[in-house]
């Protein structure tokens, strides 16, 4: 058993820890990284890229097989397994940025085994006992599998095998209607499969409910098949006939099954009693500054308990780096994380939903909205549907809820003006180049202020005692 001794030792290599790992390093801290699996983490193996290169294949299906401005569609034929070939040929594009190579490179130590504590200043990977002056626990979640009775004996895919499934599922019942499941049901129907989406509650439920009807209504469009109240009760069957019955409603029989309904902190292989970190079902209990009850250790991304996104462990990264390295003060925002599912129609959002800003505003709440329907690009390229939707308190955002093409590029400027608290005026002094869908974002903005401009009897007042001097 070998003994290390370092500045700061990272558990887990997912974006979290890498950008932790990355930026200490480069600032000249000693650095241990531990992933006891694959670098890169969940999301460049398991989900977001694989993900969104498998949406990128079913798009493209899709776009071939319309007929529109005056282009014949076809028979796109679509190969379900050149289409995988894709997925792994991105996720081996983008992995050396993730490697064990680079960051050795940059001059991390990167110990290839699963790390645990043994006391409050020490951890255990394999062979190697790591002392360090401050912990970072980055080992991000898994796919949460529910009890289901009998989900244990048929052969079921979550996001962490369904990569690897080379043949085409001929129908393909997802549980969970959640980001996860509808992304996956566009996929697969584009790419040529019957989906069957079974959600116990409402499908989209966590997002704005207009917004969401808007999406759902596309993928039924498109022959989704939505059961929503649909709890699965039990699930039998054998590969290629797996049968999924329902509570109080019907069963519904499909070749394959993907369970989608959730995530899952992965903390229980940390041993984290014996460092005194608290922690329960949501992840390792943290202050404002991501720090445990042991102050020598952080928390951050999905296991810090909070939104499980990609970027809100590289934004964690940024928050503890200041105290860590320079002992400043740092702690973490929520309100200006934004969110997107990259559906067609995307939906996007940041900060409050219009739900919760009237809940939390009441009459103080204006909301600014734009159709894209009135957007000449979206027009031009034929993606009309959707709007954007602004809540304003006093003149600042307090929340946007895009959905439409672009949703998840278009919500970034309003995730800007919320961090930095600017005012609706900032974003209606912007001048977007013509025609771009960027220009609905400068229209909500403008739509705040035309009841104050356009239907103001003291404005058209002044403009006409103004004008009145101006007579010849």
């Amino acid at each position: 058993m070998s003994t290390i001794e370092t500045d700061i030792c990272v558990i887990g290599a997912g974006s979290g820890g890498l950008s932790v790992a990355a930026g200490a390093v480069q600032m000249g801290a000693k650095v241990v990284l531990l992933e006891g699996h694959l670098m890169g983490g969940d999301c460049l193996n398991f989900g977001c890229v694989p993900s969104k290169a498998l949406l990128a294949a079913g798009h493209k299906a899709h776009e071939t097989s319309e007929a529109e401005f005056g282009v014949a569609g076809h028979d796109p034929a679509p190969d379900y397994a050149a289409a995988k070939d894709h997925v792994q040929a991105v996720i081996e594009e983008i992995a050396p940025v993730d490697s064990q190579e680079r960051f050795e490179g940059l001059g991390v130590h990167v110990i290839r085994e699963f790390g645990r504590f043994i006391s409050e200043t020490e951890v255990q990977a394999g062979e190697h006992v790591i002392k360090a002056r401050r912990f970072v626990i980055a080992t991000g979640s898994r796919p949460f599998v529910p009890p289901i009775p009998g989900l244990d004996t048929v052969p079921h895919h979550t996001n962490e095998t369904i990569f690897d499934l080379r043949e085409r599922p001929e129908h393909l019942i997802i549980i969970g209607g959640g980001p996860i499941g509808m992304e996956m049901a566009q996929a697969h129907r584009r790419l040529g499969s019957r989906v069957t989406v079974l959600e116990g509650a409402k499908a989209m439920g966590k997002d704005d409910p207009e917004a969401a009807a808007l999406v759902l209504e596309h993928l039924r469009a498109e022959g989704i098949e939505i059961v929503e109240g649909a709890t699965a009760s039990n699930i039998s069957g054998s590969d290629g006939a797996i049968i999924v019955e329902t509570e109080d409603g019907p069963s519904f029989t499909g070749t394959h099954l993907l369970v989608a309904v959730g995530r899952a902190v992965n903390v229980d292989k940390l041993d984290l009693e014996k460092a005194g970190v608290d922690y329960d079902r949501k992840g390792v209990t943290v202050d404002a500054g991501l720090r445990s009850t042991n102050k020598r250790v952080y928390a951050v991304g999905d296991v810090a308990g909070g939104f499980q996104f990609t970027h809100v462990a590289g934004y964690h990264a940024g928050v503890i780096i200041r105290p860590m390295l320079f002992g400043l003060p740092a702690k973490a925002r929520t309100d200006h994380i934004p969110w997107a599912t990259y559906t067609s129609p995307e939906l996007a959002q940041v900060g409050m939903t219009e739900a919760e800003a009237r809940e939390a505003h009441g009459d103080k709440l204006f909301v600014a909205r734009a159709e894209f329907e009135h957007n000449d690009r979206a027009i031009a390229t034929g993606q009309k549907a959707g709007f954007v939707k602004v809540m304003v308190v006093k003149g600042k955002p307090v929340g946007a809820t895009i959905v439409g093409p672009q949703a998840g590029e278009l919500i970034q400027l309003w995730s800007m003006a919320i961090a930095n608290k600017l005012k609706m005026s900032a974003v209606a002094n912007m001048v977007a180049p013509y025609p771009t869908l960027g220009e609905i974002n400068k229209r909500a903005a403008s739509a705040y202020f035309t009841p104050k401009l356009f239907d103001s009897p003291l404005v058209k007042r002044v403009v006409g005692i103004v004008q009145g001097f101006g007579r010849p």
